[in-house]
């Protein structure tokens, strides 16, 4: 039996090769080089597994794209390999949280709705103290309400769409339930933070036991699971300011 995962990549693929479709870089029956042959000759290593090629898109076919064969695809056509792979972003691109660039007007030692804190302190049991000397706050204009939390990224593993020294302000998600998959958080668990896309698997009652996290620079960082716990808590993240 074909798991769901590889049936939700071919689905990806098929629409991806209607995506390309429209833009004219695939023509089927095209004998000048666009044609199904040769996307099977870059994707599968020959033209004459044009058939192959056509059984992936037949919903009728029990055939289906693997993961290498669909990585092949992308780099074939410049798409989007979080997407076509995992489901994340789009297929000639990413999704990132709204920009907002430094400024530093909007930091105070005491007033704004966001507490600013060290990816340490975040990691930590205490985040968050009201009697803590150390804490500041800022806001930034259209990011109201409370439960919000911001802290430097360090690292590269969410590089195009975070990056390095950019601050994610991110805002505490109560319920596990109401995490969307392929959207980004903070995760913090076991002393530990991860700023991730995320995936939620369930157990046979439906309940979340599992999360896979996914980095947008998936060349160098591999996806991983992190069993739920007590101590996990997930922050959904809603800006990101980046300097100039």
């Amino acid at each position: 039996m074909i798991k769901e995962d590889r049936i939700l990549l071919n689905e990806r693929f098929v629409q991806a090769f209607k995506l390309l479709e429209d833009r004219g870089a695939i023509v089927k029956n095209d004998r000048s080089g666009k044609g199904v042959g040769d996307v099977a000759d870059r994707v599968l290593g020959n033209k004459a597994y044009g058939h192959i090629i056509r059984a992936f898109l037949n919903p009728d076919s029990k055939r289906v794209i693997d993961y290498g064969q669909a990585q092949s695809f992308c780099r074939a056509y410049d798409l989007n390999e979080a997407w076509l792979l995992h489901g994340i972003g789009n297929p000639f691109g990413f999704e990132a949280p709204g920009d907002v660039l430094t400024n530093d007007r909007y930091f105070s030692s005491g007033e704004g709705n966001i507490l600013f804190t060290t990816i340490r302190a975040f990691a930590g049991s205490t985040l968050g103290a009201e009697s803590s000397e150390d804490n500041t706050y800022f806001s930034i204009p259209g990011v109201g309400g409370s439960g919000l939390v911001a802290f430097q990224i360090e690292g590269s593993s969410m590089e195009p769409v975070i990056r390095h020294g950019d601050i994610v302000v991110c805002r505490s998600v109560e319920n596990l339930n109401d995490i969307r998959d392929n959207e980004i958080y903070a995760v913090r668990s076991n002393g530990n933070v991860w700023v991730k896309y995320v995936q939620k698997s369930y157990d046979d009652r439906g309940r979340v036991v599992r999360f896979k996290l996914i980095s947008a620079n998936y060349f160098d960082h591999d996806p991983f699971e992190e069993e739920v716990n007590e101590t996990t808590r997930l922050y959904k993240v809603v800006r990101k300011i980046s300097t100039v």
